[in-house]
């Protein structure tokens, strides 16, 4: 490996699984003291395990705000001020409009919106000079899909949250950025309770609508997150990296 992160405090939110997982082992072997987060203690521990290279991980739920703080002030104790915060922790809720609730929708807004507005205010204070923040959006924020008004949205607010932070914090020498996923294969839809039925017809969907004609994989998307993390991205803030196979944009 190419030590990109050598000695750097990373921070990945929603790494117990999926995406956040595959950054964590990627910036592990890429030398960076890692910690992970997520609502799971025995996926955080097992996780941990398979990360190795000194990775830490804690409980925390990005929907309660006083559970984010006490995460950093860990981190600080046990490897010093964060130099890569990826604010990935995220759910996916579709629904017809008719049948969403409001409990549907304040669980995806606490989680998607609100959650990734607190992550990163509540990390300020913990951040080095020079940090890099990425935040996990979608491709669909910028698609209409039916049934998923309040996923997209959300979708969408992350990325205005990402400008308007780069804006405020390119003064402290703070990047941030967006990386957006396409269609990748994780188990975020089992995780989210759906139908063995559902997942098959929506991953076909995207199949077809994707011009690579395939998903994305975990470890596509931890390359991404690498470069916004590293040096390699030193000239961008406010961007937004797309790794879609092509479907925002073909």
């Amino acid at each position: 490996m190419s030590q990109k992160l050598a000695g750097k405090v990373a921070v990945i939110t929603g790494g117990n699984s999926g995406i956040g997982f595959a950054t964590a082992k990627l910036f592990a072997k890429e030398g960076a003291n890692v910690t992970i987060t997520g609502r799971n203690e025995a996926t955080i521990k097992s996780a941990t395990a398979e990360i190795g290279q000194g990775a830490i991980g804690f409980v925390s739920d990005v929907s309660d705000i006083n559970s984010i703080e006490p995460v950093y002030k860990k981190v600080e104790s046990t490897f010093g001020k964060i130099d890569v915060l990826i604010v990935n922790a995220g759910i996916v809720m579709i629904s017809p409009l008719e049948n969403f609730t409001e409990e549907m929708f304040d669980t995806i807004s606490d989680i998607n919106y609100k959650g990734v507005f607190f992550t990163v205010q509540k990390a300020l204070p913990y951040l080095n000079d020079g940090a890099s923040i990425v935040v996990t959006s979608s491709t669909v924020a910028n698609k209409g899909i039916a049934g998923g008004a309040a996923y997209l949205s959300s979708k969408a607010a992350e990325r205005a949250l990402v400008r308007a932070f780069a804006a405020e914090l390119v003064s402290k020498n703070i990047r941030v950025n967006a990386l957006s996923p396409g269609s990748i294969d994780t188990p975020i839809f089992e995780k989210a309770g759906w139908a063995t039925e559902q997942i098959d017809e929506i991953n076909t969907f995207f199949a077809t609508v994707t011009p690579m004609k395939r998903a994305g994989t975990v470890e596509e998307m931890a390359k991404g997150f690498l470069f916004l993390a590293s040096d390699d991205s030193s000239y961008m803030t406010g961007g937004d990296l797309i790794l879609d196979g092509g479907f925002s944009n073909l």
